[in-house]
């Protein structure tokens, strides 16, 4: 089987899972080629390509491909069916808005199977915004007119269908996974801090709530906080820890490897304010770091409830973080337990299988040969 993978930005969760589906369809013999934007993720970006070459027999395509709609999505669209007919695809699989959208308009062009999986994004809007109604009505008319959506948890394809309806293509959830060499206990590095958030440096990933609460937190004992990851509100941040005495105990770090950033700090913090199945929620988990989350997205498919946040604000994230800092043994235990739940429910394999089986179905609906 030829496949071709879509999506834009090479950053994230949604890239990690692109990564690994190219990885598990070449090791069951299939055929992947990638085309992603020329622009985005910087060094790292171009490094985990690389990477990646070695599972993408069809080659890495890397062209402009702008964040908002426009204009340029035109180009985006000739740029897939030019790459669609150069590998003669058989799958053409679209991740994220503009993912979706250049594959699911050039597999109807060719006659190609299409299918998209959102990865959140277009998801994490509303009906009541003029940006919410102008995303989702195009999710909509596209929803209609393609083969099938994939997506990467339970929440995602219920508030897929409460958004938009029951359109009459197929869908299935294939969970995140990862692969069995990540399940090794990480421990903190020496001077790690007492808390880590990773994630990009944007409102969503709820960093401006860590800042406030660890203000909350330091009339009765700083709690030291290692904050990883770069994006366009890192100046934003770091001014907010400064207006709150946070110096001294805040360090911001830039981007590392996921493995690296887990071991900065002793309990890993996600206030975040919208999220869909997140990989670092599963990283940790695999490494028995213990885990604060907001309750958002398809967290509560993978963790107990007392890991997850009441309430997402700044008071009950600093009373979560004392009461998990301070019971260390037993979040010690805990974790080795959750590690085992893992290791059986979330496979980077098993999520491969499930999506190279929905292909095959698609194919077969279609009446081509996989």
């Amino acid at each position: 089987m030829r496949i071709l993978l879509v999506f834009r930005a090479p950053v994230g969760g949604l890239f990690r899972h692109v990564r690994d589906l190219a990885r598990g369809l070449h090791e069951r013999g299939h055929e992947v080629g990638i085309l992603c934007d020329s622009e985005g993720g910087g060094e790292v970006a171009r490094r985990l390509l690389a990477d990646s070459a070695a599972h993408c027999q069809l080659g890495i395509v890397r062209k402009p491909i702008s964040r908002m709609p426009g204009v340029g999505d035109l180009a985006g669209v000739r740029h897939t069916l030019k790459m669609a007919r150069a590998i003669r695809a058989d799958i053409i699989h679209g991740h994220g808005a503009k993912g979706g959208l250049y594959a699911r308009l050039a597999g109807r062009r060719l006659g190609v199977p299409s299918l998209y999986t959102p990865h959140g994004g277009s998801l994490y809007y509303d009906w009541s915004t003029t940006a919410g109604k102008a995303f989702l009505a195009t999710e909509w008319a596209l929803a209609r007119l393609v083969d099938a959506q994939s997506f990467v948890c339970t929440f995602e394809r219920d508030r897929f269908l409460e958004l938009l309806g029951h359109p009459r293509s197929r869908n299935i959830v294939a969970y995140n996974g990862l692969w069995p060499e990540e399940f090794e206990r990480l421990v903190p590095e020496p001077g790690a801090a007492d808390v880590v958030l990773m994630g990009d440096m944007r409102p969503v990933k709820g960093v401006d709530i860590l800042l406030d609460a660890l203000a909350i937190l330091k009339p009765d004992g700083p709690v030291s906080a290692n904050i990883v990851g770069d994006g366009p509100q890192m100046a934003d941040f770091q001014a907010q820890a400064s207006r709150l005495g946070l110096d001294e105990q805040v360090r911001f770090l830039g981007r590392l490897p996921a493995r690296d950033a887990l071991q900065k700090g002793r309990l890993l913090v996600m206030p975040s304010r919208n999220e869909s199945f997140p990989y670092t929620v599963l990283e940790a988990l695999s490494t028995e770091v213990p885990i604060i989350t907001s309750r958002v997205g398809g967290i509560a498919e993978a963790l107990p409830e007392h890991m997850m946040l009441a309430r997402l604000d700044a008071p009950t994230l600093a009373a979560k973080i004392r009461e998990r800092l301070a019971s260390a043994s037993h979040t010690r235990a805990e974790s080795v337990s959750l590690r085992e739940m893992a290791r059986k429910r979330f496979s980077a394999a098993k999520m491969t299988g499930d999506i190279l089986a929905f292909y095959n179905r698609l194919l077969t609906e279609a009446g081509r040969s996989g």
